[in-house]
């Protein structure tokens, strides 16, 4: 578990930029995010709701797995669960604006640092 202490998300965001600081990880993310959500989405619109497991799952279940094996680190998660799920969330949306570039630039940087 990382023992990094951090005051603010922002101070915290680049960060866990840089834990995914390879662009499989981040790929891993994103997929099995957007597979979990579309899985719980179909859940609900059937009426199912133990779909809604799948959101958690599939996307931890994939991403965590990327850090150990891609990246050979621990996932932020552990050490900072609400800011990492944030994270997660901001991360994303910057893969899917097209920007994935920036976060290779941030990880870079913070790793330049910090490593």
């Amino acid at each position: 578990m990382d023992r990094r202490t951090f005051e603010t998300y922002e101070e915290f965001w680049p960060y866990y930029v840089a834990m995914h600081s390879k662009a499989a990880t981040r790929w891993v993310h994103l997929t099995g995010t957007l597979t979990g959500l579309a899985l719980s989405a179909y859940g609900l619109a059937r009426g199912r709701k133990r779909y809604l497991a799948a959101l958690p799952l599939i996307g931890y279940g994939t991403a965590w797995p990327a850090h150990f094996l891609i990246e050979g680190n621990n996932p932020a998660t552990f050490g900072h669960p609400a800011w990492s799920l944030r994270g997660d969330a901001q991360m994303i949306r910057t893969m899917l604006a097209g920007r994935d570039h920036e976060l290779a630039e941030t990880a870079r940087k913070w790793l330049a640092e910090n490593g």
